[in-house]
């Protein structure tokens, strides 16, 4: 049985010259990036050119980039270093933190450890097409809000989120503090690398998250973009690389591999990608009754499909298209081992029955019209195979 995959925003194959770059820091160029002789220094040459090829990317200073294991280090280190700086330069001012309701649990759990330690936190709401609205968050802002911290794309619907917008907001605001006052701006772009422009002048975020085996590189690498001046400690103890901020030895084959992979990133696959989608859409809300599109129609990465369909379970219809030789997700991979309906579908006003039927079909570049049709022929006799087996009519 030959295998169809379509759940690029779990993870992404490697590409084939992603790994053909990484072979050399597998084998001959091994050495400790540290390390001041011959070998050492062949692999801090992969480093810092593979961190000048991320600062391009990202429109940044080179000193701005600073590498991690994955997007999750990437939003613990942004939001705790942040709070950590700022605590230990003033320990008795009183602090105020936004995020959404539908971000990541790589944010959403860092929010809430720092509720339990008595940081104050606003939650900003979405609209039903999972949207955060400029004017809420206007309201969620106070004197002490210090951090904002909006993700660029959802994970589970796609949705794009106006970052540069808010972006601008904050700079307006900011205008009007000290600089002591300043709101922070971070955002976790690991679903928007691949689709949407991530020129951080443009967007207006002092910090960036994202990570490599989304975009076709490898796991276990990310980084952070940190603007300069912004003020922020280390969590991670235990050596000075990263410039004292992420300690540890650097990932080099995996540094190489995720640089080499956002150089490869290219709008053509976009389109393939956007129209292969949209066919799936189009088919499936035709050919099956009470299924839901979630997400804008519009606003969303070309890639993403997230339906749901009454009266199933999504981790039935996952398994029974498994058995078909399709992989698809229920909806956020970190969230799969959870019997729980997604909280960004319930965020957006999906009835939590109905938020039980969800599922997330993403494509990736390699994938065929040939493909797709089997998911189209494939999905609705399962849907009405689970329907008749279904207690709720």
């Amino acid at each position: 049985m030959k295998y169809i995959y379509l759940d690029h925003s779990a993870t992404t194959p490697i590409n084939k010259e992603v790994l053909k770059a990484m072979r050399p820091y597998l084998g001959e160029n091994f050495g400790n990036p540290s390390s001041l002789h011959y070998f050492g220094q062949k692999a801090r040459k992969g480093v810092e050119d593979a961190r000048e090829k991320i600062a391009n990317f990202l429109n940044c200073k080179n000193d701005e980039v600073f590498f991690t294991s994955g997007a999750t280090e990437s939003n613990n280190l942004a939001i705790f270093g942040l709070i950590k700086k700022i605590r230990k330069q003033n320990k008795d001012r009183k602090l105020h933190i936004i995020t959404s309701v539908i971000e990541h649990p790589a944010v959403l759990e860092v929010f809430d450890q720092l509720k339990k330690e008595g940081i104050e936190v606003s939650y900003l709401p979405v609209t039903k097409n999972g949207l955060v609205l400029e004017d809420d968050l206007k309201k969620a802002i106070k004197s002490e809000t210090l951090l904002v911290s909006i993700m660029y794309v959802n994970n589970e619907v796609g949705t794009i989120q106006p970052i540069a917008e808010i972006g601008k907001l904050l700079e307006e605001i900011n205008k009007k503090r000290t600089p002591e006052e300043k709101i922070y701006f971070h955002t976790d772009a690991v679903q928007a690398a691949n689709y949407c422009d991530c020129k951080v002048s443009y967007l207006g975020v002092d910090m960036l998250s994202f990570s490599g085996h989304k975009i076709y590189g490898p796991k276990g690498v990310g980084a952070l973009y940190v603007k300069k001046g912004t003020p922020i400690s280390a969590i991670v103890y235990g050596g000075h690389q990263e410039q004292s901020l992420r300690s540890g030895t650097e990932n080099v084959a995996g540094i190489v591999g995720m640089a080499k992979a956002i150089e490869m990133i290219g709008k053509k696959d976009n389109l393939k990608i956007r129209k292969l989608r949209d066919e799936v859409a189009k088919k499936l809300l035709a050919k099956i009754p009470d299924a839901i599109y979630n997400g804008d129609r519009e606003k969303r990465i070309p890639s993403n499909a997230n339906f749901c369909f009454k009266n199933v379970e999504g981790e039935s219809i996952l398994l029974m298209l498994d058995m078909e030789g399709i992989a698809i997700s229920t909806g956020s991979a970190c969230s799969s081992g959870s019997l729980k309906p997604s909280h960004v579908l319930l965020a957006m006003g999906v009835p939590q029955e109905v938020s039980h039927g969800s599922v997330r079909i993403t494509l990736g570049k390699e994938n065929t019209k040939e493909e797709i049709q089997k998911l189209i022929k494939a999905l609705p006799p399962i849907i009405k195979k689970l329907r008749e087996m279904s207690p709720i009519k």
